[in-house]
């Protein structure tokens, strides 16, 4: 099937990683430097590209004239051992994959590509650790990253506290979404988990804050199943005209 807009793919030397970080970039079809764009940063870039299908999606509503001009922006991990250490709260590289994004990811896309260099003009996306991995950053920098869609993030006690010490959400638009059946998830190591209930609890703190909050309680487990059929209304909450 044809695509209306354009896949490009950078490398990025990381000196914070230490490896060559690919982005693949899907610009929408009447791309213009003329004109700003929203970028839509998606950590679990490739599952977003092929399950949640973001490229579709993007075709789709610009299209339709249903979101504004928005460029897809995918970040990959190396196997599930790298992803737990990039994305995980406590994970040994998130640290400097949180320095890769604000000091190599957004000055190389406001050169690159003609967004609004600004924190609301930015989107983190990700999806369970990846969504946690958003929210973390987004919270610590929200003059960089003012946006946060996270599909059923793993949330403990320590991202509880980063939330918590935050002194001012105010600036954040934060779309958030848990399925009711994830009460019993198989984590990245075999080991069983609850993220319905600490989600449950984040939003309910969330709602007590003064930011642009949106939250669903989806009918569906954790899998890209759900989390695909909802990424449109994602989509058009966060960037819908």
């Amino acid at each position: 099937m044809g695509r209306d807009g354009s896949m490009k793919e950078y490398n990025i030397d990381s000196r914070y990683l230490d490896e060559t970080m690919k982005l693949r970039v899907y610009t929408p079809k009447n791309f213009s430097p003329l004109y700003k764009y929203h970028f839509c940063i998606m950590q679990d870039g490739n599952d977003y590209f092929q399950m949640g299908r973001a490229a579709t999606l993007s075709d789709e509503l610009h299209a339709d004239q249903e979101i504004e001009n928005t460029i897809f922006i995918g970040i990959h991990y190396n196997d599930k051992y790298d992803r737990l250490d990039k994305y995980h709260p406590d994970g040994k590289k998130q640290a400097d994959y949180v320095n890769f994004l604000i000091r190599e990811v957004v000055p190389f896309l406001d050169e690159e590509l003609p967004g609004y260099c600004m924190g609301r003009g930015r989107t983190l996306v990700g999806d369970s650790l990846a969504g946690s991995l958003a929210l973390m950053t987004a919270v610590k920098f929200p003059n960089i990253f003012g946006n946060v869609i996270m599909q059923s993030p793993y949330v403990d006690q320590h991202v509880m506290e980063v939330v918590e010490s935050a002194k001012d959400l105010s600036s954040l638009t934060i779309y958030h979404t848990i399925g009711n059946q994830e009460y019993d998830v198989e984590a990245t190591k075999g080991e069983r988990k609850n993220f319905l209930q600490p989600n449950r609890e984040l939003r309910d703190y969330l709602n007590r804050q003064p930011l642009a909050y949106t939250f669903h309680e989806l009918d569906g487990d954790h899998t890209w199943g759900s989390w695909q059929k909802d990424f449109k209304r994602a989509l058009l909450t966060m960037f819908g005209k």
